[in-house]
């Protein structure tokens, strides 16, 4: 499991009846949707590069729904959106060891 990266695991069913275990990454919202990214659960830690899925919340009845983007507009806009995110975190994560000496002590 990549436990640098989400934790959260979740199974979902399509309608097929197929269960899917899935790893979660990151939630953002872009205008007033709520949209969540998700690896397989089953991907090898050494694994470097994984496609991510990303999937939209919406209620229905009452209960939160997880739905496949069928846009293609809004699909390239949203994973632009979690590819920034996730440079973001990347970068914020080598400034935070560029300051740290062999001993993990911050440079004086």
């Amino acid at each position: 499991m990549h436990d640098e990266l989400g934790g959260d695991l979740i199974t979902l069913t399509d309608d097929d009846g197929v269960e899917y275990e899935l790893e979660h990454l990151d939630t953002l919202e872009d205008k007033g949707v709520t949209y969540m990214a998700f690896i397989p659960a089953d991907t090898p830690d050494e694994q470097t590069e994984v496609d991510f899925i990303i999937l939209k919340s919406t209620e229905e009845d009452g209960e939160e729904v997880l739905s496949t983007l069928d846009d293609d507009t809004e699909a390239e806009r949203i994973y632009d959106l979690f590819m920034l995110r996730l440079s973001e975190d990347d970068d914020d994560e080598d400034d935070d060891d560029e300051g740290d000496d062999d001993n993990g002590e911050a440079d004086a």
